[in-house]
């Protein structure tokens, strides 16, 4: 800088602090997900994939019976008031 030896700071100092952050922070979730994570093995990620699909069929089904049972209670309730 040219504030060298004119015993104040530069009002522009560099922002290498700020990179080293990123670089740190970087290489730590680098290290966590390398070495810290416990990964599923592809049997249990069949298996959760499975539950899943079961699931969003169930529910599926419990709102598709809903609608349709609602729209065929509304039709009936408007056909008596309708002539």
């Amino acid at each position: 800088s040219k504030t060298i030896g004119w015993e104040f700071e530069s009002l522009h100092p560099c922002n290498f602090k700020v990179m080293s952050k990123f670089r740190t922070y970087i290489d730590e979730v680098s290290d966590e997900l390398m070495n810290k994570v416990s990964w599923p093995t592809a049997a249990e990620l069949q298996s959760s994939a499975i539950v899943v699909l079961v699931a969003v069929v169930i529910i599926s089904l419990v709102i598709f019976t809903m609608d349709f049972s609602s729209s065929k209670i509304m039709t009936l309730f408007y056909s008596l008031f309708h002539k």
